[in-house]
């Protein structure tokens, strides 16, 4: 199995050699570094990553800004780091389009869990939205239109459901400890939500 493609954004140096370092370890191959949320966009594009990670904070428009702008222009699984778990910044994050987050100060156990899992989530995201294209052009008309339509805001509604965010009334100490088992079963109910979604869509054909 190749090394997963990791692109590291977070001005933060201590923080960023802390958390290259532990993805080699975790057989993560690092292909980029970067400080700015303007320029987390160019390095997407010029080194093709299979997830970005990077942080909430930074100095120049701030990391689920520089989300949105890469899921519009060059769509990849994100997760983000922050020292924040208000409501705000995760109903932020979720409209971004972001898959999960990370809570700082990172704890290395939870880099490979987290990683693969928003790779996953996005997987499917992607894997619905040709579903779409392809009902469009099955059904053709204004009927394939309406009808993609109606499983673009479906499948929208099931990438969001399906995204890891942690209840952001829990402490920040206790949203880190139980990550492992969050993300299963955030994992599980993104699944049924899916699939539940998917019927609906097609019985309103």
């Amino acid at each position: 199995m190749r090394k997963r493609r990791v692109l590291v954004i977070d001005d933060h140096l201590p923080s960023r050699a802390f958390l290259v370092k532990a993805l080699n370890e975790k057989g993560f191959g690092v292909v980029g570094e970067g400080a700015s949320g303007k320029g987390a966009l160019k390095l997407a594009q010029a080194t093709a990553p299979d997830v970005v990670l990077m942080s909430v904070g930074l100095p120049d428009i701030d990391g689920i800004r520089a989300a949105q702008n890469i899921m519009e222009e060059n769509p990849l699984p994100i997760v983000l780091l922050t020292s924040h778990s208000d409501t705000e910044t995760i109903e932020r994050a979720k409209e971004a389009g972001v898959m999960a987050y990370l809570l700082k100060p990172l704890r290395e156990e939870e880099l490979l869990p987290v990683t693969e899992l928003a790779i996953s989530r996005f997987e499917e995201f992607i894997s619905l939205r040709r579903e779409n294209e392809d009902l469009k052009k099955n059904l053709g008309g204004a009927q394939g239109d309406r009808a993609g339509e109606g499983r673009v805001d479906e499948t929208a509604g099931a990438f969001r459901a399906g995204s890891f965010f942690p209840d952001s009334k829990k402490e920040h100490g206790s949203a880190q400890a139980d990550g492992g088992d969050r993300a299963g079963d955030h994992s599980v109910g993104g699944d049924k939500e899916i699939e539940s979604r998917k019927e609906s869509a097609l019985h309103n054909i």
